[in-house]
């Protein structure tokens, strides 16, 4: 099977939903999926990735009225599925004031999942890196007791709308200084299965987080929580289960 390369003038596709009747191509950054009819009852799945990597797949069906989802997802499947922990790493330090707050805007990777919906479920069928270089692993804390994380290095954003196409969506972090000092706040460290992902067109939006600087006991600790997105953007399926806390605490330096 001849594949085209995604390099040249070739339209990528948006994320949403696509019907499944025949035969699909999907286009990606470096990447090629084609669905094939191979008889009344089965297609055959067709991806060529960004390593060069071929995967291949038939899917019986059972039902005519087929679709694909084509939808941004938690970054945590490349290049293992280790940890639903993310670490931000912000390129540059914020800092606040005593007892001030901020609100600031940040990119965050994204991975993209392929779903089969038939009725209303969805179903995984494969998902997808478009930076695998950047994709990595990180620990926060000592080695001995620290938590694995999925790690990246983050620049600020402007606003909701400086998305980065198919690479990384754009979250609001708010971060509140309840210390009687000032204090500096360079990294985040979270549980992103709390965090559901929007999209529209090419662009993605995730739950936000808010950080409270504060002091418990003699310790100053970094209390951290998701906070629900109000938009209109389609929410992205579910790809793996939501963890039973949207609460998790960091120390300061």
């Amino acid at each position: 099977m001849k594949i085209m390369d995604t390099d040249s003038d070739v339209a990528l596709s948006n994320y949403g939903l696509y019907d499944l009747e025949s035969d699909l191509e999907l286009f990606l950054p470096n990447t090629v999926i084609k669905f094939h009819r191979i008889s009344d009852n089965a297609f055959s799945y067709f991806r060529k990735n960004s390593e060069g990597k071929i995967i291949e797949k038939i899917i019986p069906v059972k039902s005519q009225n087929l679709k694909i989802e084509l939808a941004p997802i938690r970054p945590l499947n490349h290049p293992a599925r280790r940890t639903s922990h993310m670490f931000l790493q912000f390129d540059k330090e914020i800092y606040l004031s005593e007892n001030s707050a901020a609100s600031i805007f940040v990119h965050c990777p994204i991975e993209i999942g392929i779903f089969l919906v038939h009725d209303s479920s969805h179903d995984s069928l494969d998902w997808i890196t478009c930076n695998p270089l950047n994709s990595r692993f990180g620990l926060y804390g000592s080695p001995d007791t620290g938590t694995l994380c999925k790690y990246a290095k983050v620049s600020l954003a402007t606003d909701y709308s400086d998305s980065n196409s198919y690479l990384e969506g754009v979250m609001q972090i708010i971060v509140e200084n309840t210390l009687s000092f000032g204090q500096s706040i360079s990294k985040i460290v979270f549980q992103i299965t709390d965090n559901s992902f929007y999209y529209q067109n090419s662009k993605t939006i995730i739950d936000g987080i808010k950080i409270t600087m504060k002091k418990r006991a003699a310790v100053n600790i970094a209390d951290v929580k998701t906070t629900v997105l109000e938009t209109d953007w389609p929410m992205s399926p579910t790809w793996e289960d939501k963890t039973a806390s949207t609460h998790m605490e960091m120390g300061l330096e």
